[in-house]
């Protein structure tokens, strides 16, 4: 049972931000664990998909390969160099497919866990660490946490401007699209189902990583009812009863079973032309994984869920995105690909634009100073996945030069 709350983290980092001196090489991560690390980081190896986009997204030059196998797909939205790194499997998940001996033959200088944290994945990460002698840090997924994990980790990284501009990107995105501040009244928001799996009948329970973006873009999650924190199985009789309005699909054959199938018909969302297929190459824009590929489904998702309230050119978010975190550029033809069946038809004619979408100032993330607005980043937490007595990035208030993100 994972041991994320909303209470932890603010009792973490209160603890860190008060505690005393720390030698200038340990790093205090997610889970409050202290690791060594060394003077310089060269080679990163990834716990797990997440963890790989993550390296990827920040400093790509350091990513040693790839936990599971690419696709044709995956690697035609990569630059060549990268899409041919080799497959390194991976240590955490419920199939792990690595061991400390891939670890000691792989020789990296740094083991990156990027998820839940959870008893597993502590202990895991401390039985490879004792084995390897490898340091081994976990970071904390959270989508709220995005920003000040990749400010603080960047220069422990060895990252340039490059990493800040990531940050930078993730701060705005997520400071600027979080769905509980929407001026829609909780009875008005839609009723959404995200059906994972070929068949759709994998559900995201709320509070789960897979399920993040949808809840941060204010609507009702229709498997509430079942419980928090899981992907679990559901049936075709639930889903009917269900009766969503909203549906997305992460894979295509369950998205064309609800276009074409009689037995879907009765959904209002398939009566309504409510259907989308989530854009999934070279990752995921609601999950799969659960990594920062998730920042551009913010964008996304506000769009779908409120096309007459939000709307922005979902085309050229999806360049900047793609060209800043995974540096390549589109072709129309790629982007046509990915949007076309992602797309809100009354959102693309949509004539507003940058019209917010919340009834309030976002609150501010932490780190952020009162009155510091959505200009640039916050100047980063003190031992809160950082080194304790070292800056980190750009100093406060300084905005890395990058097209401003929507």
């Amino acid at each position: 049972m994972p041991f994320r709350s909303c209470a932890a983290p603010v009792i973490l980092l209160a603890a860190l931000l008060f505690a005393g001196p720390v030698t200038a090489g340990i790093f205090i991560d997610s889970a409050g664990r202290r690791v060594t690390l060394p003077d310089r980081i060269e080679r990163i190896m990834p716990a797990g998909p997440a963890s790989a986009v993550f390296v990827y997204a920040v400093v790509p030059g350091k990513l040693i390969g790839w936990p599971q196998p690419l696709s044709r797909a995956q690697r035609a939205l990569l630059p060549a160099k990268y899409g041919r790194l080799p497959t390194i499997g991976q240590l955490g998940g419920p199939y792990p497919t690595a061991t400390a001996d891939d670890v000691l033959r792989l020789h990296p200088d740094l083991i990156i866990g990027y998820g839940v944290i959870s008893p597993p994945t502590v202990a895991l990460a401390d039985r490879i660490q004792q084995q390897t002698h490898i340091p081994y840090i976990l970071l904390d997924d959270s989508i709220q946490l995005m920003p000040q994990i990749i400010r603080q980790l960047n220069p422990i990284l060895g990252g340039s401007d490059h990493g800040d501009a990531v940050g930078t990107y993730a701060f705005r995105a997520i400071g600027l699209l979080r769905g509980q501040l929407l001026i829609i009244s909780a009875n008005g928001r839609p009723l959404v189902y995200y059906g994972r799996g070929p068949d759709g009948l994998e559900a995201a329970l709320p509070g789960s990583a897979s399920a993040s973006d949808i809840e941060q873009a204010g609507v009702i999650n229709v498997t509430g009812t079942l419980g928090r924190g899981a992907v679990v199985p559901v049936t075709r009789d639930q889903i009917l009863a269900w009766n969503p309005q909203i549906i997305i699909a992460q894979q295509r054959s369950f998205y064309n079973s609800l276009l074409h199938s009689p037995s879907w018909r009765g959904l209002a969302a398939v009566r309504s032309k409510l259907v989308y297929l989530q854009p999934a190459d070279p990752f995921g824009w609601i999950d799969d994984p659960p990594g920062l590929n998730r920042i551009i489904g913010l964008y996304w998702l506000s769009s779908l869920f409120y096309p007459d309230v939000y709307q922005q050119d979902l085309r050229v978010i999806a360049r900047e995105f793609y060209q800043l975190f995974y540096g390549v550029q589109l072709t129309d033809r790629q982007l046509e690909a990915l949007i076309k069946p992602a797309e809100n038809p009354a959102a693309a004619k949509s004539q507003v634009a940058n019209v917010p979408i919340f009834g309030a100032e976002p609150t501010p993330l932490p780190g952020t100073p009162p009155g510091g607005g959505m200009g640039s980043p916050p100047a980063g937490i003190p031992g809160r996945g950082g080194l304790r007595g070292q800056g980190g990035g750009l100093p406060p208030g300084q905005v890395p030069n990058l097209p401003s993100p929507p």
